[in-house]
């Protein structure tokens, strides 16, 4: 348990492993805390030979709360990703985000490709206006405030959740009491709408995800209704040499079902970057 500064911003971040193995750096979604890369899954990546580094975004969890008028942007989140890696010694990652996150991993590997080792991108879209947006329902739920109390947002997140999971998957017991724990450690009030506007203050990333140059594979839910399939696939067609895995009953959950796969393919990449 640590944190790093990047310029005025504090960044909150937990490590698992032996420091000599190769990084991989887990980048949350929009609202969500380190807590979404649960410590079994860490786990799993420590046993397949990996040094596992997880973070919270700024505007999540421990990590800095900014201000309204903050104009934050993605590149100013993929440096604090940066900051992380310096503070651990990590000369390279395998850089791994869901959703925002792999907006920021996107981002990253386009600027700083020298210290990107893979690419691993989920859940995610390109920043092209047409490509990839649920439907209106789902846009809603994501652009509601904050409730006005622990107790009232943990029900408010259930309600969206199920918008965008997995019914087959979802598990309402388990996920009130994952909320609670989230709450119960975050410092920050409507983080989750500061991160989304930094989305649409930045850039889309078309033309810089076509000259990247990193192993890459791109993940996706064939199910996703928040982000749709169609965010995946175009991801994986404009990164040159990219591998596209759609888990078709996958939707935009991060749960244990997928875990597995997740493994074998963070593991599989990386394999591949030592040949």
């Amino acid at each position: 348990m640590a944190t790093v500064m990047n310029g005025s911003i504090e960044i909150y971040f937990e490590t698992f492993g032996d420091v000599a193995d190769p990084a991989v750096v887990c980048i949350p979604g929009m609202g969500s805390q380190l807590l979404i890369y649960d410590e079994g899954f860490c786990m799993a990546l420590v046993d397949r030979g990996f040094h596992v580094i997880r973070m919270d975004n700024r505007d999540s969890g421990l990590s800095t709360a900014t201000e309204e008028a903050d104009t934050y942007t993605l590149d100013d989140m993929a440096d604090d990703v940066l900051a992380v890696l310096d503070a651990v010694g990590a000369e390279d990652a395998v850089v791994f985000g869901i959703s925002l996150g792999g907006m920021i991993a996107q981002v990253f590997a386009v600027n700083h490709p020298a210290r990107t080792r893979a690419l691993v991108s989920a859940m995610s879209t390109t920043g092209e206006d047409d490509i990839g947006h649920g439907g209106p329902e789902v846009v809603e739920a994501l652009l509601l405030p904050d409730a006005p109390t622990t107790e009232a947002q943990i029900e408010q997140d259930l309600v969206t959740r199920k918008l965008w999971a997995n019914p087959d998957w979802y598990d309402e017991d388990q996920l009130r009491v994952y909320f609670a724990v989230q709450y119960a450690r975050s410092r920050v009030v409507g983080g989750g709408l500061r991160q989304l506007a930094a989305v649409t203050r930045s850039s889309d990333r078309a033309a810089a995800l076509m000259a990247l140059d990193v192993p890459t594979v791109v993940i996706h839910g064939g199910a996703d209704t928040l982000i749709t399939a169609e965010g995946g696939r175009r991801t994986a067609e404009l990164i040159p040499g990219a591998e596209y895995l759609e888990i078709e009953e996958m939707s935009h959950d991060f749960v244990y079902q997928v875990w597995p796969t997740f493994v074998e393919a963070l593991t599989s990449l990386a394999a591949r970057t030592f040949s």
